[in-house]
């Protein structure tokens, strides 16, 4: 039986998601969205595209959930975007509806499929997702880390005028303003990120300022389209669907649920992970200084605040 990917939410993200699968040549795509035709608009227009790509894949677009049947991966993109003037934390009682109806058809038709969960405020919507849907924690995780950690990335890189490819770093935390970006562990073609401020390459100013700039660059998005970023988030969910179907075992910062690693429990948050074909395979629990724990105990407290929150609506 020939891999299916399943996409709720058929929107901008989902649409670009659906795009790259195809281009990666993953697997047959559904894409699922209760907006009338727009699914299958796009699947269509997609399909379109399979001779040019060199893809013999299946693609279609629906509106019902039984479509998902027997899905290997399924991502959730389904709910309401922030709009200009919002915060993540504003979509908890809109999207919790929305997640609780998506939940409810995933554990009714595709039980033992690997989610993504990309509806914000996403910690809490992955943590809601699989209290409802009952799927290992292993195969429910957020895309947050990879996204941040791209545009981090990106931006140092561009400072630096130097390859995005020779940038090594990472983020912890909520997807939101207090993630924590792991200065310590950068480095910039094995030279750490501390070396080469001591060198004068870049200075902490600026790296302060970018740091600052990966919190708040989806509202930045938000004043300049006027809706939310859907190119690398889309970017960053194909990669983690790659690396999953293809057991590569990478390591990226996702939004995993925690038993007690980092002195946490019963909480979904970003943290390094292994990636594989079991899923989350490891958490991998990164020595942490003191400075560094004070942001990280923020960062969780600030995730648990809203899901205190949503909590009540369950």
């Amino acid at each position: 039986m020939a891999t299916k990917i399943s996409l709720i939410g058929a929107g901008n993200i989902g649409g670009t998601v659906a795009l790259l699968s195809a281009i990666k040549n993953l697997g047959n795509i559904v894409l699922v969205d209760i907006a009338k035709s727009i699914a299958k608009g796009k699947a269509l227009d997609i399909s379109h595209s399979l001779p040019v790509l060199q893809c013999n894949r299946k693609i279609i677009g629906t509106t019902s959930l039984k479509q998902i049947k027997n899905s290997k991966v399924i991502v959730v993109t389904a709910g309401v975007p922030r709009k200009e003037g919002m915060s993540r934390d504003d979509l908890v009682e809109i999207n919790l509806n929305v997640i609780k109806k998506v939940g409810q058809g995933i554990r009714k038709y595709s039980p033992k499929s690997f989610v993504i969960v990309v509806t914000n405020p996403l910690d809490v919507m992955t943590w809601v997702l699989q209290k409802i849907t009952n799927i290992p924690y292993s195969h429910v995780v957020g895309m947050a880390g990879v996204l941040d950690t791209s545009r981090f990335k990106f931006h140092l890189a561009d400072e630096l005028n130097l390859s995005i490819e020779d940038v090594s770093s990472s983020v912890l935390g909520g997807h939101g303003d207090d993630m924590v970006a792991l200065l310590r562990h950068t480095t910039v073609s094995g030279v750490s990120l501390e070396d080469m401020i001591k060198m004068k390459k870049i200075s902490r100013q600026k790296v302060n300022e970018i740091v600052q700039r990966i919190r708040t660059c989806g509202a930045e998005i938000i004043t300049y389209m006027g809706t939310s970023a859907y190119y690398a988030p889309a970017a960053a969910v194909v990669q983690m669907i790659e690396c999953y179907l293809r057991d590569q075992k990478k390591i990226f910062p996702c939004s995993a649920y925690l038993k007690g690693q980092y002195g946490f429990k019963n909480i979904y948050v970003g943290v390094p992970i292994v990636l594989g074909a079991n899923g989350v395979e490891k958490i991998i629990e990164i020595n942490l200084k003191k400075e560094e724990k004070e942001e990280f105990l923020k960062s969780v407290e600030s995730v648990q605040a809203i899901l205190n929150i949503a909590k009540k609506f369950i």
